[in-house]
């Protein structure tokens, strides 16, 4: 089995040495709307998105502790593009274990080809010889324009509009020609960057092989299938993709106290004292470091407990998946409170749009309004769990 540093250790160097470039293109990818190409190629020299590919496809198969690392050290530098790393990286590890004539159709010839989401089960799609007719509209396709396929939700229904009957959510994967971008549908107050527009699917044709049953995939039937001898696939999908939104989340408010330092250095108040000097945001400052270090080293260590499990042969329990998600979302809700905090002893002039504090800020929000950084209905269902007591909900971990 590949081990961490023969795997994360290019790859951060890799990050390290784009990361000025990174950083300084970080206010043209917010004004553009999406990844400029010089972005999309900065990220795709580092190998981030290859992190959760198989290898024989041109992917590094490495641990979700890995991954998680250098997602947070590019939503440091570029919110935007640590975004896109995150959620454009979490879907190599889904289609690494599905049937191969797929991964060949999308990774034959090029192992840095990107697919898109996302999973709501917004689609429509009725059973045909050999398929799916399938149609819908859904939000949130984040760096959908450096894309050439996307992986979709949907449910079944009959030829009336009426669901099949059991559980019934599909992902359906689609090459580029078979859906539209909706452009001007991406009009938000934070991660302006990771152009997450809409998308339309027009009644096309999908073949079985490119359809994937998330009840199959949720319950590791995959990767029996397609991937039996390969741990990393053991986890599970609602885990790999929460602990991938919540490395971005980190890493944005993460970046937020390098600017803070940088915007206040220097920096003198409307009555003449030094900002730096202010005992008030001194504190501030290092409470949060102290708590943002803490949401790093919690996801992270939550996510090599994960690997070690699945490296020892046998799959998370349920009650498990739950408190790696409790953990999670209170790693990333911690690291916004912090920022929070510390943007309030920025001053007034740190509203100002030319102030890439104010950025890091709005897309700190933005991403921790992601499903997978909502706190209380995991902390409910992890308390229920624990005490066992039923519930209806079925949350994504």
């Amino acid at each position: 089995m590949t081990t961490a540093t023969q795997v994360i250790t290019p790859v951060k160097d890799r990050i390290a040495a784009v990361a000025q470039e990174l950083r300084d293109l970080a206010p043209a990818t917010d004004a553009a709307g999406k990844l400029p190409d010089e972005v999309v190629e900065l990220l795709r020299s580092t190998g981030v998105t290859r992190m959760a590919l198989a290898r024989e496809l041109g992917g590094y198969e490495s641990g979700l502790d890995e991954f998680c690392e250098a997602v947070m050290d590019i939503a440091a530098l570029n919110p935007s593009a640590g975004w896109v790393a995150g959620v454009v990286g979490v879907h190599p590890w889904e289609l690494s274990q599905v049937n191969p004539k797929l991964q060949q159709e999308i990774w034959g010839e090029d192992p840095d080809v990107w697919t898109a989401s996302p999973y709501m089960p917004s689609g429509r799609a009725t059973r045909v010889e050999g398929g799916f007719r399938f149609s819908g509209r859904w939000s949130f396709s984040s760096g959908t324009d450096a894309c050439d396929w996307v992986t979709i939700g949907g449910i079944i229904v009959d030829e009336d509009g009426k669901p099949e009957p059991g559980p019934n959510w599909y992902h359906f994967v689609l090459p580029r020609n078979d859906y539209e971008i909706v452009e001007g549908s991406w009009n938000v107050v934070g991660l302006k960057g990771t152009g997450s527009k809409d998308l339309i699917v027009e009644d096309v044709f999908v073949p079985d092989y490119r359809v994937i049953n998330n009840e199959d995939l949720d319950a590791g039937r995959l990767t029996e299938q397609y991937a039996p001898d390969k741990p990393i696939y053991n986890l599970v999908f609602g885990t790999v993709f929460s602990y991938a939104i919540a490395s971005a989340t980190i890493g944005i408010c993460d970046g937020a106290l390098n600017e803070f330092v940088e915007f206040t250095r220097d920096k003198v108040g409307g009555f003449g004292g030094r900002a730096a000097a202010n005992p008030f945001q001194q504190a501030a400052y290092a409470e949060g470091v102290a708590e943002i270090e803490a949401s790093k080293l919690q996801v992270l260590d939550g996510a090599r407990r994960m690997m070690a499990i699945v490296d020892s042969g046998r799959k998370l329990t349920r009650s498990e998946r739950l408190y790696f998600r409790t953990i999670q979302v209170r790693s990333s809700r911690r690291a916004l409170n912090a920022i929070e905090k510390l943007y309030t002893y920025a001053g007034g002039s740190a509203i100002r749009l030319e102030q890439p504090i104010q950025r890091y800020w709005r897309d700190a929000h933005a991403a921790a309004n992601h499903m997978c950084n909502i706190a209380e209905s995991i902390y409910t269902n992890y308390s229920l769990d624990v005490y066992g007591l039923e519930h209806d909900q079925k949350l994504f971990y």
